[in-house]
């Protein structure tokens, strides 16, 4: 009897009335591989300039009050925001390729748990190399991914900004004995660091990524921040949007296309009320340089 493994079965489950499902299937090999997988040229450079702004203004919001922007290390931030934020939202999650990845991937049924942004600025240092959240049994004894990262960036990254760098493969991982079950223990960095592929994403391009998968912002000395936008999206019952508080008002989630409030997980309310985040990664704060 030949056995299905999770990969086997997401594939299956591609849709193929969707315009990016022909390239999707090797999308998916890639992400159970390598825990990374992009797209080249997803978003025009004016919608990414608008998205840069939204991020920036954001920002220096969130910077003046207790919570808004939480230190993932030495000048560098990470900011949640609300979808109506964000511009661009209906045009993030409805396109094609983001679609098709999470219904491959998580499932008909994903969930839209988080939209963020994470910004070094220069002076930014190293950061540990970690993991976003610990990893369910699913994953590294199940071998199943039940969440996934979006990231898109706002610049066009360069060497001297920082760039992100990725262990590829390192999402299976067992990390229970490590710190806080995300960050491994010193004597196991030169494994990461032999395997480490610095990314250099231009605007437009975007990355589904498995947020397991073993990471490092890097330093940044440019004068240039690069801010990365960030969406995060569960499969059902893996528990992320605890960790969140997305909130829309009521008449924009009116607005929404049926198939986003299908998958949107967040409150309806009145007025929206600034982000104070939950998910404080306090080993972030550590730089290795």
């Amino acid at each position: 009897m030949t056995r299905t493994t999770p990969m086997a079965s997401a594939l299956r489950t591609i849709p193929r009335n969707s315009t990016a499902a022909t390239d999707v299937g090797e999308h998916v090999e890639t992400l159970y591989r390598d825990g990374i997988v992009s797209l080249k040229g997803a978003f025009p450079r004016d919608w990414v300039e608008r998205m840069r702004e939204d991020m920036m203004a954001a920002f220096w919001d969130a910077i003046q009050r207790p919570g808004g922007a939480v230190g993932r290390g030495p000048r560098r931030w990470y900011v949640e925001i609300h979808p109506q934020n964000f511009r661009g939202f209906v045009d993030l999650v409805t396109h094609p390729w983001v679609t098709a990845m999470c219904e491959a991937v998580l499932g008909p049924r994903y969930e839209i748990v988080e939209i963020g942004f994470d910004t070094p600025f220069q002076g930014a240092k190293n950061q540990p190399w970690h993991r976003d959240f610990p990893s369910p049994p699913e994953t590294y004894e199940g071998r199943r991914i039940t969440s996934l990262a979006f990231n898109l960036t706002g610049v066009d990254v360069s060497e001297d900004m920082g760039p992100f760098e990725v262990a590829p493969g390192t999402q299976w991982d067992d990390a229970r004995d490590w710190k806080d079950q995300m960050f491994p223990p010193q004597e196991l960095w030169p494994r990461f660091a032999e395997r480490g592929v610095r990314k250099y994403p231009q605007m437009g391009d975007i990355s589904c990524r498995s947020a397991l998968t073993i990471h490092r912002g890097t330093a940044h000395p440019s004068p240039i921040a690069r801010p990365v936008m960030v969406l995060g999206v569960d499969a059902p019952g893996a528990g992320h949007a605890a960790l969140h508080d997305m909130m829309v008002t009521q008449d924009y989630h009116d607005a929404l296309p049926q198939s986003v409030r299908d998958h949107l997980v967040c409150r309806i309310a009145d007025k929206l009320i600034p982000v104070t985040q939950k998910h404080d990664i306090e080993g972030l704060v550590m730089a290795t340089d």
